[in-house]
């Protein structure tokens, strides 16, 4: 090889090794907000004790039994069925209630666990068992 093409090639490695620490350099300055926002991203989710040990931190209650009617209807329901909003029937509106209680209740848990025409399967409580939602209905029932 020549004097010049080993020169050329001397400068091209110096032009790369410089770009890859000049990458390098400003990948290291990085803003505390991003670096709270990676920290975020990659924490881990969940601790490990050894058992005997008392966890780090105590979980969330889980739920000790079915909500009751009353419980889903006031969290999942009233938004819809206490102010008419898509034309669900409002609670107590024996009018409106009345042609879909004619159709039994079999097919009130079968619309309200599904979904029809506006109303979301299980009325956006897709935590809910099939069992709350009828509680929830029995509930609006009772209030005609």
């Amino acid at each position: 090889m020549s004097a010049k093409g080993k020169s050329l090639g001397r400068i091209m490695v110096a032009s790369v090794a410089a770009l890859l620490f000049a990458s390098a350099a400003q990948a290291l300055e990085v803003s505390e907000q991003e670096k709270a926002a990676i920290a975020e991203r990659i924490a881990p989710v969940g601790d490990v004790y050894i058992d005997g040990e008392a966890p780090t931190q105590t979980a969330a209650a889980e739920p000790t039994g079915p909500r009751s009617g009353n419980q889903v209807y006031n969290t999942y329901c009233t938004a819809c069925h206490g102010t008419g909003a898509a034309g669900a029937p409002k609670i107590g509106d024996a009018a409106a209630w009345g042609p879909r209680v004619d159709k039994g209740m079999e097919t009130l848990a079968k619309h309200a666990i599904n979904g029809f025409n506006a109303m979301p399967a299980k009325g956006t409580c897709m935590d809910c068992s099939d069992d709350e939602i009828v509680a929830a209905i029995e509930h609006m029932l009772d209030a005609l």
